[in-house]
């Protein structure tokens, strides 16, 4: 499942941005691809055995974790991170097909309808189609990669780039450690969505270790060859041309079409390009879920009808969005997963210290408001951790007062710093809520 979802043109895209955005040598672009990511998975591989565990999807356990009034918060967040995401994937991928076949290419806002319907194909079938094409969708994929992996090596560009130390150069590792951070643990509030219908006495360390082993080698091989990619690019005048009208994908581009493999080039690049349609599946699968989640007389209305409405949203935002405002997007987009640290320290700590395990659940008052958490500590967390968010944040739109201080062009410890400070206030106020509210 998530083997294919993140063996795509959005995460080698996302692995570019260490040489070419944050400035650092192919090196340190690895290391941090690798902590960062290990980092990020972890909580994805741990919520999909609450699936297996409890037969709840993962808002809906998320009213155990969070407290009633925060998961319908954050089910709410959920859903505009499914739409976003869509949207980030789709004109990506849309600008890419753009470049195909020029002077005859597609249009973006035919790109876009291609993308978002091969999306509404899949998951309009539901949870075993799902499961069966993201089983073998990988594989075009991998093989793409790997063409782009022996063109690069043909082209002799690529070189790793000197080592470099300071404060500028850890901002620059903090940053791009927090865009590799939000993608990799993007998917933690979809995770138990698709592990509900494994058996119960399904072995827990092998959903584990297996979610592990199919997040990480899609995760570090894209996101290296992306740095990779990256790195010859910056070497390449030509190359960063490419680069600045049309971002990473030009540099795809690049090395797989002129003065390379041509026609077949393009044709790899369609097949790149329609890799998103993996990665949106689960998106838009989740989002029908969430809104269930969020107010009970949705629940009432059928999944395929909020699947659908989710997919024209995300067409619809597309393809402006590919005219006017994709940098601002694609901004946004990374500087969502803060929340999901927050989702994860409030989470962690309801589970580990409060209920001390699976054993502290009962699963039957999953929609009752009585039993349930009211969401005090819960929503309290969320909002001081906002503010350690806006702390410690660095992107293009906004720099905060801490971030902006480390080294010359700020360093992003958003997630850090939103996370630690809804770990303690969620820890300071929970068990005045057991003692005064009783649940």
């Amino acid at each position: 499942m998530w083997f294919s979802a993140n063996m795509v043109i959005a995460s080698y895209t996302l692995g570019g941005l260490g040489p070419i955005v944050y400035n650092l040598n192919f090196g340190t672009s690895v290391l941090v691809i690798i902590f960062f990511n290990i980092l990020g998975l972890l909580s994805v591989a741990f919520f999909s055995v609450f699936g297996a565990e409890f037969g709840l999807r993962q808002m809906i356990l998320s009213r155990f974790l969070l407290g009633n009034v925060t998961a319908r918060i954050f089910a709410l967040i959920n859903i505009i991170a499914c739409v976003g995401w869509g949207i980030v994937n789709t004109v990506a991928s849309a600008q890419l097909l753009n470049m195909v076949n020029q002077g005859n290419s597609c249009p973006l806002w035919a790109g876009c309808l291609v993308i978002v319907g091969c999306t509404v194909l899949v998951t309009f079938f539901g949870y075993n189609i799902i499961h069966a094409y993201e089983k073998w969708s990988w594989i075009p994929n991998f093989a793409v990669f790997l063409v782009i992996i022996a063109r690069l090596k043909m082209s002799g560009n690529f070189s790793g780039g000197e080592w470099t130390s300071g404060p500028t150069t850890a901002g620059g590792v903090l940053s791009f450690g927090s865009a590799v951070f939000g993608f990799a643990t993007g998917w933690t509030t979809y995770a138990a969505d698709y592990t509900v219908y494994m058996p119960r006495r399904t072995n827990k360390y092998k959903i584990f270790f297996s979610l592990v082993a199919g997040l990480s080698f899609p995760l570090f091989f894209t996101m290296i060859l992306g740095a990779a990619s990256a790195r010859a690019a910056v070497n390449t005048p030509e190359w960063m041309a490419y680069y600045d009208k049309n971002g990473l994908g030009g540099v795809t581009y690049a090395i797989l079409v002129p003065n390379s493999l041509h026609g077949f080039g393009e044709f790899c690049c369609v097949l790149l390009a329609m890799s998103t349609v993996a990665n949106n599946i689960p998106n838009m699968y989740t989002i029908a879920l969430s809104v269930q989640a969020l107010y009970h007389p949705f629940s009432k209305v059928p999944r395929v009808v909020w699947t659908m409405l989710g997919n024209a949203a995300t067409v619809g935002i597309a393809i402006p969005a590919c005219y006017y405002f994709d940098e601002f997007m694609q901004y946004f987009m990374d500087s969502i997963g803060y929340y999901l640290a927050i989702y994860i320290a409030i989470s962690c700590s309801e589970h580990f210290i409060y209920r001390k395990g699976f054993k502290g659940y009962n699963i039957e008052d999953w929609n009752n408001s009585k039993k349930l958490p009211i969401g005090i500590a819960g929503t309290s967390a969320l909002i001081v951790g906002a503010f350690g968010v806006a702390l410690g944040m660095c992107q293009v739109y906004w720099e905060g007062e801490i971030g902006r201080l480390i080294g010359d062009n700020g360093g992003d410890i958003g997630f850090e710093l939103g996370a630690s400070w809804a770990f303690i206030t969620y820890n300071i106020l929970r068990p005045l809520e057991l003692k005064y509210m009783g649940r």
